[in-house]
């Protein structure tokens, strides 16, 4: 034990610390408490808060509310107390053992409630346990050494193992906090009372950018990245999007016009190509669209921009169906186109105005044939239940006013028949000889 404690510079504790140390365990058990009892009451209510403002997307933070704000109270109370005072080295490294503990679960309840991978939050969680640990015992220069010297070097810089594992922690460290971050910044936008949908969408997509943006200099600032080697990697990493990233960027920035352009926006129905349905999402990459068999067609971005787009929403809501029906030449014309009408307003979902109406459209072979206009307001729901709703009334109203619905048929008028040809004379003769 002794080796130990020499290995990292601590003398080995006396009397006193043993009793520093038992008074400084008591004192954090005494703050643990405090903090389960604050969690407990704070926690509900907090919960109850983010979960309204959050919405579906912030059930997973919601449910680790009390956790988060225990190990909080408890990490604040402990610096509080270890900041008060000058304790005795022992008593030092009882202090960053509770507070590296409590970094670490406070790690792992985020990074569950943020959804991340399980490795990523133990590695980040270890990451912050060690390095408060050893903060507390003095120096984790006896673990950080081995590590600088097994590397190489090219010009001036030096990369070693340390290097690679310190940039693949602050990576993961800025992954977490973007991803945080953009949580809270998004239901942040969702709850402006004076955004539509669309604008909370483009303001999404913005501040995403922008957190990312300030994530990544944030990273090279934390890595110690020269700036020269980013002028370098900048001219790279432009070369790159000219030539294999020109189609991402090209939708991205689709994207973010689409939704300033306001041309499209979630909820619209719209028609491109063979796709029909409403807009489920406007993503980085590719718009959303739902049909009603419930497929969901990814179509992306600048496809949207540089072809012909069917907006049955862009100014209004409101869509014309037309329903073709054909009747015999026998019926009452009159009285036909009544009843057509009358099944039109009596569907569910056709609006009462403008009022549905009948167009007699042609005499054909065997049918007068009509087209039924009406309106709805909800194209989103789809047209072929209204078609379907209004042909039923139609028969049901035909059938008791006796107006036929003919079949397809043909009426063929022969005027002149030809007569038999008649018996040869030769036949004639030889049959009176028998």
């Amino acid at each position: 034990m002794r080796s130990i404690f020499d290995t990292f510079g601590v003398t080995w504790p006396n009397y006193s610390d043993w009793v520093s140390a038992g008074a400084t365990l008591a004192l954090l058990v005494l703050l643990w408490l405090l903090a389960a009892a604050v969690g407990g009451w704070a926690g509900p209510r907090l919960a109850g808060f983010w979960t309204r403002r959050g919405g579906a997307g912030g059930e997973g933070l919601a449910e680790r509310t009390g956790p988060v704000v225990r190990y909080l109270f408890f990490l604040v109370a402990a610096g509080i107390a270890l900041n008060a005072d000058k304790w005795r080295p022992l008593a030092l490294v009882v202090f960053g053992i509770a507070i590296a503990v409590g970094a670490a679960l406070l790690i792992l309840t985020l990074a569950r409630g943020l959804q991340l991978a399980r490795w990523m939050g133990w590695v980040l969680a270890a990451v912050a346990f060690i390095g408060l640990l050893g903060r507390s015992v003095g120096s984790l220069r006896p673990l950080t050494h081995p590590l600088d010297r097994i590397g190489f070097s090219a010009g001036r810089t030096h990369v070693s193992l340390l290097t690679a594992l310190q940039a693949a922690i602050v990576l993961l460290a800025l992954y977490a906090a973007v991803k945080l971050f953009n949580r809270v910044v998004g239901q942040s936008i969702r709850h402006m009372g004076g955004l539509d949908a669309t604008q909370q969408l483009l303001a999404q997509k913005l501040a995403g950018v922008a957190i990312v943006v300030v994530a990544f200099f944030v990273g090279i600032d934390l890595m110690g990245i020269d700036l020269t080697a980013l002028t370098v990697f900048s001219g790279a990493f432009g070369l790159a999007v000219g030539f294999g990233l020109q189609k991402t960027f090209g939708n991205l920035i689709a994207g973010i016009i689409l939704l300033m352009d306001r041309s499209i926006k979630p909820g619209d129905v719209i028609v491109v190509g063979e796709s029909f349905g409403h807009v489920n999402k406007i993503g980085v990459r590719a718009v959303s669209i739902v049909t009603r068999d419930g497929k969901e067609h990814l179509i992306p971005n600048e496809n949207l921009m540089t072809k012909e787009v069917e907006n049955w929403s862009y100014s209004s809501r409101d869509v014309r169906i037309h329903i073709p029906v054909g009747i015999s030449y026998d019926c009452d014309l009159a009285l036909a186109q009544k009843l057509m009408v009358e099944a039109a307003k009596g569907a569910k979902r056709v609006l009462k105005s403008p009022a549905p109406s009948v167009w007699l459209r042609a005499f054909g072979e065997s049918t007068v044939d009509h087209e039924i206009l009406c309106w709805v307001g909800d194209p989103e729901a789809g047209i072929g239940s209204v078609r379907s709703e209004v042909l039923n009334r139609v028969w049901v109203l035909f059938k008791e006013n006796d107006i036929v619905l003919p079949n397809p048929q043909r009426d063929i008028h022969v005027k002149d028949w030809p007569a038999p040809p008649a018996a040869s004379s030769g036949a004639d003769g030889a049959g009176e000889g028998r």
